[in-house]
């Protein structure tokens, strides 16, 4: 399972385009926490603890032990649903946070590595990666920083669905089964160089049925 960073929040009464400016000036990120039958409150975050957390994770869904202070409950385990980012500069403008229960499943994006060499690969073809990251379902504790499927033992024209890839155990795909992940594909080359060889073998069959008469007539 992915590991679980404490963020330190501190609640906000101010909102506004106005306020939200004011806050990242001053270094804080205005966000939101909402969820777990709860009513939905504002909160803001120091920018550069958020960025390191980011920086340091393959997702940027990731469940975070929040210390809010003010809040009625100051600790809340919550998973960073949403992240908006200036169209421009890419700087973070605002995070949305769900409050989560540890019994309670949730819904997630989690990036995919693909692990070794397809031998198709090796025989001329092009791995074609088709997914990228998948929503699972899981309970929190399960949650996977990074989803790893082998991907080895693809010849030319194999591929890894949903229903084959093995996911860790607790966690479940939200996408139906046959939907794929990857494939290898042939590429002209070795469609040209399969082309080529059956080629020559239709050519020395060619020349050995004509050297067969030749000899019968003989």
């Amino acid at each position: 399972m992915a590991d679980q960073v404490n963020l330190n929040a501190e609640k906000r009464e101010g909102i506004g385009s106005a306020e939200s400016g004011r806050l990242r000036r001053a270094g804080k990120i205005p966000g939101v926490v909402y969820g777990a039958s709860q009513d939905s409150y504002a909160v803001q975050i120091d920018a550069d603890t958020i960025k390191n957390i980011l920086r340091n994770s393959a997702s940027q869904q990731i469940l975070v032990n929040l210390q809010i202070e003010g809040a009625k409950e100051a600790n809340k385990l919550a998973l960073i649903q949403d992240i908006q980012h200036h169209s421009i500069s890419g700087d973070i403008l605002h995070v949305d946070f769900n409050a989560v229960k540890e019994d309670s499943e949730i819904h997630a994006r989690v990036p995919i590595e693909l692990t070794g060499d397809p031998i198709g690969i090796k025989q001329g073809g092009i791995l074609d990666t088709l997914l990228h990251d998948i929503e699972v379902h899981c309970l929190p504790k399960d949650l996977p920083e990074t989803l790893q499927f082998d991907v080895t033992n693809l010849d030319i024209g194999d591929s890894l669905s949903i229903g084959s890839a093995e996911f860790p155990e607790g966690v479940s795909a939200s996408l139906d089964g046959d939907v794929l992940i990857a494939i290898v594909n042939e590429t002209r080359a070795s469609v040209s160089e399969g082309g080529d060889d059956e080629a020559a073998e239709a050519a020395a069959e060619e020349e050995g049925e004509e050297k067969s008469e030749e000899s019968s007539e003989s």
